[in-house]
């Protein structure tokens, strides 16, 4: 395939992936991100001229017209897990989704991807699942042949919340986490990647897909194969959703009174989110209807999280040599 696709948050955890495969079958990519000077690695993911950044603020018609002109597919992939400053959940979740999707439509976009989330829903008590379920709505007013991907927790290399927990976990003997018993479905990296890649070449229909790895665990239990992969004794401590509540209050004070130099670990609406669970939904379409086998997480963390093992990358060696005889 030879033709443009504009990838919206390209450089970004997933973002860069979706690029990378795309660029693997062939396309030519713009990749619109608001620091194009930070996202020049793209370039190395295909020919030279192939993948190239550019900039673009997702709140801005113009901008947003700018890196549409002449593409042939879209892929937005544009979201924040919580706000700062004018990047608000509804600027860039809700509004940023329509602006892109309603100028995708004014150009005669033939596909288009959303990357969404698994729980959104207009009901729900988090902000961040309201506008997740808002941007979807306004994709299919504008692009009604779109595909919307809802992922479930994404690890990968990148990833912050493996990675996040793991660096927590070299700090102290407990693991504190707000809602133990929520379960999650993680989902690779690369197999979000090659459901927008599927979708992008057109092997899909159109719809929504919700993505949950081969895996359903609680919180508490994916902290426990963490730990285990990293060879760390910690006590898991859940955290009442109360108690998160007032610590996502009194983080979120101290990130405006130090004017966001403290940066919130927690907020009030993280909080509410992890209340519900993050799993694929009975009868929904999903990897089976995209023809993708899901990877394990075992296949793929002890990749990534070994650098958090007390002796690193000699941790293994160390090990090895205990057992010489």
């Amino acid at each position: 395939m030879d033709g443009l696709v504009t990838v919206f948050g390209g450089s970004g955890f997933v973002g860069r992936y979706i690029t990378e495969e795309l660029a693997r079958l062939g396309w030519r990519i713009r990749v619109a991100v608001r620091r194009p000077n930070e996202a020049g690695f793209v370039r190395t993911y295909g020919a030279v001229g192939q993948v190239e950044p550019v900039f673009c603020n997702i709140r801005d018609d113009a901008s947003v017209e700018a890196v549409m002109r002449g593409a042939d597919a879209v892929v937005n992939c544009v979201g924040i897990l919580a706000e700062t400053g004018r990047q608000s959940f509804e600027a860039v979740q809700s509004d940023g989704a329509e602006r892109i999707a309603k100028i995708a439509q004014k150009h005669g976009v033939e596909r288009f991807v959303q990357l969404s989330a698994i729980g959104a829903d207009e009901g729900a008590d988090s902000e961040y699942a309201r506008t997740k379920a808002a941007g979807e709505k306004a994709v299919l007013e504008h692009m009604p042949q779109a595909v919307i991907l809802r992922p479930s927790i994404v690890f990968g290399p990148e990833d912050q919340f493996f990675n996040r927990f793991a660096g927590m976990a070299r700090l102290g003997p407990v693991l504190p986490v707000v809602g133990a018993e929520t379960r999650f479905q993680p989902v690779y990296v690369e197999d979000v990647a090659k459901a927008a890649a599927k979708a992008i070449e057109g092997e899909v229909k159109p719809g929504i897909y919700e993505l949950g790895g081969p895996d359903v665990q609680t919180f508490r239990e994916l902290m426990g194969e963490m730990l285990e992969i990293i060879r760390r004794r910690r006590l898991v401590a859940n955290i009442p959703f109360g108690i998160g509540h007032l610590m996502g209050w009194g983080f979120g004070l101290a990130e405006k009174l130090s004017f966001g130099i403290v940066k919130a670990p927690i907020t009030r609406d993280q909080v509410r989110n992890l209340a519900q669970d993050n799993v694929v939904s009975e009868g929904a379409m999903g990897f089976a209807e995209l023809g993708i086998e899901p990877t394990a997480m075992e296949a793929v963390l002890p990749e990534y999280l070994w650098r958090f093992r007390p002796s690193g990358q000699y941790d293994e060696i160390k090990e090895s040599a205990r057992n010489l005889r």
